[in-house]
C-alpha cells in the first residue's frame, strides 16, 4: 500500500472514526491491529447517540490508544436529547477527549433544524464549561454554522474542530478567526474534490488534522469499500502533497495538533 509506505515509521492520529461499527461487524481487533502496522497509534471513536454511549466508551476502555467523546450527532437532536449538565458529567470520564459529533446538517434534515440548533448550543456550553474542544459536524449549513460560532463565541471562548470538512472557504475562514481547527477526510483524496484541496492549501499546517470518519467515506484508492482506520495514510498522503510537504513533517504536525487540541489524550508513544 503507497500510502502505508509513505508513513513507515510515523505516528498517526485518526482523529475521528466510529469503532462501534467496526465492532458490529465482526472485526474490530483486526481492524485496529491493520491501523497499528500502518502507523496509527491513536484513535478517537466518536459517540452519536447518548443511548449508546457505554458501546463506544467501552471500546476505548479495552483497547489501547483508542479514546472517545460524548454527544448526539444533528441527525439525532429530535429523537435523543440531552442537557449541557448530562455532557458535562458524562465528560468526567477519564477517557472522555470532546464533547460531540455536533453540529448541524441541512442536507438530510433527519432532524428539524430548530431541534439541531438547540442541540447543538448545548454542546457548545458543555464544551465551554468543560475546556474539552467541540466535535463540529456541518453539512449545506454554512450560513447558520458561521452564525451560531459567532454568537456564541461572544458569550465565552471555546475550542474545536470541524471534522470531514467538506464546506467552502468563508466557514474556513471563521473557524480559523475562532482558533478551531480543520480536519480532512478521505473526501480530500476524491477526483471532484480540487475546491476542497483548494481550501486545505490555505489552512495553516498547524492547524490541520486528518480522519478517517471510519466506516465511512473510504479514500482512493478504496473507495466504495468499508472505510477504517489504517487507511488515513491515503488522505495524509494527499494532504501531504496539497500542503507540498513530505509525509513525515505532516504526520509529525497533525499528531501535535491533535494533542494539543485534544489535551486530555495522553500519548502512548513519544511525539
Amino acid at each position: 500500500m503507497a500510502g502505508e509506505d509513505a508513513f513507515s515509521g510515523n505516528q498517526l492520529v485518526d482523529s475521528h472514526c466510529h469503532l462501534d461499527y467496526l465492532q458490529k461487524d465482526g472485526d474490530l481487533d483486526e481492524a485496529l491491529a491493520r491501523a497499528n502496522r500502518a502507523g496509527i497509534g491513536t484513535m478517537v471513536t466518536i459517540c452519536t447517540k447518548i443511548s449508546e454511549f457505554s458501546i463506544v466508551r467501552d471500546i476505548a476502555a479495552t483497547h489501547d490508544g483508542v479514546w472517545c467523546s460524548v454527544g448526539v450527532h444533528p441527525h439525532g437532536a429530535d429523537k435523543e436529547t440531552v442537557t449541557t449538565g448530562e455532557l458535562v458529567e458524562f465528560s468526567r470520564d477519564p477517557l472522555v477527549v470532546g464533547i460531540g459529533e455536533t453540529g448541524l446538517d441541512y442536507f438530510y434534515e433527519h432532524s428539524p433544524r430548530k431541534r439541531q440548533q438547540d442541540n447543538f448550543r448545548a454542546h457548545i456550553a458543555a464544551a465551554r464549561e468543560t475546556g474539552l474542544p467541540l466535535i463540529i459536524h456541518s453539512r449545506d449549513a454554512d450560513d447558520d454554522m458561521i452564525q451560531i460560532l459567532s454568537d456564541e463565541y461572544q458569550n465565552g471562548t471555546f475550542t474545536g474542530v470541524i471534522h470531514c470538512f467538506s464546506s467552502g472557504p468563508e466557514l474556513a475562514e471563521r473557524a480559523l478567526e475562532l482558533d478551531f481547527y480543520i480536519s480532512l477526510s478521505g473526501i480530500l483524496t476524491f477526483k471532484r474534490a480540487d475546491e476542497l484541496r483548494e481550501v486545505a492549501a490555505r489552512v495553516p499546517l498547524n492547524r490541520l488534522l486528518v480522519e478517517t470518519d471510519a466506516p465511512y467515506l473510504a479514500p482512493m484508492p478504496n473507495r466504495g469499500k468499508r472505510n477504517e482506520p489504517a487507511y488515513v495514510v491515503h488522505t495524509a498522503e494527499t494532504l501531504a502533497k496539497v500542503k507540498r510537504i513530505d509525509a513525515a513533517e505532516l504526520a509529525t504536525a497533525t499528531t501535535k495538533n491533535f494533542y494539543r487540541l485534544f489535551n486530555k489524550a495522553t500519548p502512548n508513544y513519544t511525539v
